[in-house]
């Protein structure tokens, strides 16, 4: 989903640059201020483009730990979880030793 969206994000300002190019190229003016406001839209898309990069790089980086907290919570409760299951485990099979012992003590008799 984010791959996808990363490259409808490239291909809209890939055509808004060109598009702001292409308008520049055919308006009436001379060639120095044609090439002065190329280089400058030129400039300002590659600052853009380098701000939203910086974005979606932050925007991954808080998502994978936000992703990585969730599962180590999921794990330790999943743990703790097993944790008490063990101990459960525990007392029903010393419960049966106990039981088993009084039955051999009476079987003994």
């Amino acid at each position: 989903m984010r791959t996808d969206s990363g490259t409808v994000l490239l291909a809209v300002l890939t055509g808004a640059a060109i598009g702001a190019g292409m308008g520049v190229l055919y308006a009436p003016d001379k060639g120095s201020n044609t090439r002065r406001r190329i280089k400058k839209r030129v400039e300002e898309t590659g600052s853009d483009l380098a701000e939203r990069l910086t974005h979606a790089k932050d925007e991954l980086t808080r998502s994978a730990k936000e992703k990585r907290e969730e599962f180590e919570h999921k794990l330790e409760d999943t743990l703790s979880h097993m944790s008490y299951k063990a101990d459960d485990i525990i007392v029903g099979l010393e419960h049966k030793l106990e039981e088993l012992r009084k039955k051999n003590a009476q079987l003994q008799k």
